[in-house]
């Protein structure tokens, strides 16, 4: 389970999140592209982008399911 109290620091704000458990698969990168990132100083993946549309969050959702770690979490009563 994602836990916002171990957000990876170079998320950008917003509901969505990857947390320090992240083993940066890639998997959330190939997945949804437009909205995750590499972050070098950590080696983990982060959410450089929050998505905006539905099709967005569709997207962004489907990487969180495929998540091995379960480290992409989604703030509840957000977006």
């Amino acid at each position: 389970m994602p836990n916002p109290h171990s957000k990876v620091p170079a998320n950008h704000e917003g509901p969505y999140y990857v947390d320090t458990d992240c083993i940066d698969c890639h998997g959330c990168r190939e997945i949804a592209p437009r909205h995750f990132g590499f972050d070098e100083e950590t080696g983990l993946s982060y959410v450089m982008r929050q998505p905006e549309t539905e099709e967005e969050r569709s997207v962004v959702n489907e990487a969180m399911e495929h998540c091995p770690t379960e480290s992409i979490g989604k703030e509840e009563g957000e977006g």
